[in-house]
């Protein structure tokens, strides 16, 4: 029976149980309208012997009249239904995501009529997803090849689109929610899954509807934030962030300022001098001669140590911008620090300063470096020594061959006896213009603070390495690795 009941409803739910229902209803009223007028007048009209017969046959006419019109009813609804199930079918493949699904039925009628418009609206359809594919997939393509960081939140706060850079950094920020959580407010915390450098400038995206930009110092680094609101009918539905590391620049900007106050600072005072002690001898204050000697002697002395400043800031600019000219050959390093020894051997004595030369007996051959830089090298660290060696200590230069990682390299020390370099100044005194000595005294320990700067790009250029082991009172030791063989 359930069976049947299922087959009934469906029949009757279909278009042809529908249309079959209609028809039999209209022929079932109109036959009882017949035979509500005609059969009063049956009896009236035959004979009372022919009078079952006519009636037989009514009822037989009725009959055939329901059966031709059930199969009328069954064709006429099965002609539309066929073009209506095939409508049916591609509306549910359309659904599936084929939009290339097409109806082909050929009629002149209102169903025709249908096929046609439901045909030319899948066609747009497929054009505007190809469209919207296509804009999708340059967009993804666009973001992929984007150095900066692109995040999307939704009103949550929730990640919704990001390229792989930006998730690269979701990940690296992950880790720095506890260091940032003791600084950061209650009222940001509603954001939880927005990273915490960002979460600051989200709510205030999302409250005030309007672009920010603003810098964040993350793990030693900075990175321009640039985040706007995501506006739909003046609804903010979420932010989208980009991100850049602006480090670099950052650090050049500080570099840049740092060198105007330290070129001002530097020059400054020789300038000073100069214009004083100028002004001094134009004023005939200085009576003496010898007065007058000394203050030439003092103009003379800063004119040289101007000029000592500008050279040393020429050669730096030159070897930081690649225009530095190297003349690479064969040479004995043991040349050299004998040569620098015994240029410094009498100023060392005038200064009370014991200058000794630990050489090896065998030479000390590099395939490939610059006599003359290497020199000029030497020269810069020993001048520093003997500034900063009081009388009675020593100096020591000294020369070996060394093995480091399986390759052979030249080592060179200086070392003296000096005040040394306090240990939170060492990392840093490699830098232009850095100076261990805050006050900046005058005098003949003063240097221009690039000598060292200096230094570590020659040794740079020959494609060696520079370290300094040193600590307040107990002395400095500068050590140069050279390598043998010739530059890759």
């Amino acid at each position: 029976m359930s069976l049947w009941h299922r087959s009934i409803g469906k029949l009757y739910r279909s278009v042809v149980g529908k249309l079959w229902a209609t028809i039999m209803l209209l022929v079932a009223v109109v036959l009882l309208i017949v035979g509500v007028f005609l059969l009063q007048y049956v009896d009236i009209w035959f004979k009372e012997n022919n009078t079952h017969q006519v009636k037989v046959l009514f009822v037989v006419t009725a009959i055939i009249g329901f059966l031709l019109s059930t199969f009328f009813a069954f064709f006429l609804s099965k002609k539309i239904q066929q073009p209506l199930l095939q409508l049916k079918d591609a509306a549910v493949s359309i659904s599936q995501g084929n939009y290339t699904t097409r109806v082909h039925i050929r009629s002149s009628d209102e169903i025709g009529e249908l096929a046609d418009t439901f045909n030319h609206m899948t066609e747009q359809l497929n054009k505007l997803i190809h469209d919207i594919n296509h804009e999708k997939n340059h967009l993804a393509s666009i973001l992929r090849s984007m150095g900066d960081s692109v995040i999307t939140f939704d009103a949550e706060g929730k990640v919704i689109l990001t390229n792989p850079v930006g998730h690269l950094l979701i990940n690296q920020w992950s880790g720095v929610e506890l260091a940032w959580q003791e600084d950061e407010s209650e009222s940001s915390t509603s954001y939880s899954e927005v990273p915490m450098p960002l979460r600051e400038l989200f709510q205030r995206v999302m409250e005030e509807g309007r672009d920010v930009t603003d810098k964040v110092h993350v793990l030693s680094s900075v990175w321009s934030v640039v985040m706007a609101p995501l506006q739909s009918k003046d609804v903010i539905r979420g932010a989208v962030a980009v991100i850049r590391n602006v480090t670099e620049e950052h650090k050049l900007e500080k570099l840049r300022r740092d060198f105007v106050a330290n070129i001002s600072h530097e020059i400054r005072t020789p300038l000073s001098m100069l214009q004083g002690y100028s002004e001094a001898l134009l004023d005939d204050i200085v009576v003496s001669e010898e007065d007058r000697k000394e203050l030439v002697q003092v103009i003379y002395d800063e004119s040289l140590r101007m000029g000592r400043l500008v050279n040393d800031f020429l050669d730096i600019a030159r070897m930081e911008a690649g225009h530095v000219d190297m003349n690479f050959q064969e040479i004995d390093l043991a040349h050299v620090l004998k040569r620098v020894h015994r240029k410094f051997q009498v100023y060392a004595k005038e200064r009370e300063v014991r200058l000794v030369a630990d050489l090896p007996n065998e030479s000390l051959l590099v395939k490939e470096a610059d006599e003359d830089r290497l020199e000029q090298v030497l020269t810069n660290l020993l001048d520093n020594a003997l500034r900063h060696t009081p009388s009675g200590k020593s100096i020591t230069i000294s020369g070996q061959h060394a093995n480091v990682n399986g390759r052979q390299y030249v080592e060179l020390r200086v070392r003296d006896e000096g005040q040394g370099i306090p240990t939170e100044d060492v990392p840093f005194i490699f830098e232009r213009f850095y100076k261990a000595d805050k006050a900046r005294k005058r005098g003949s320990s003063s240097g221009t603070g690039l000598g060292l700067a200096i230094v570590k790009n020659l040794i740079d250029l020959h494609q060696g390495r520079i370290v300094v082991e040193s600590s307040a009172g107990t002395g400095t030791s500068f050590t140069i690795l050279l390598p043998v063989e010739a530059h890759q």
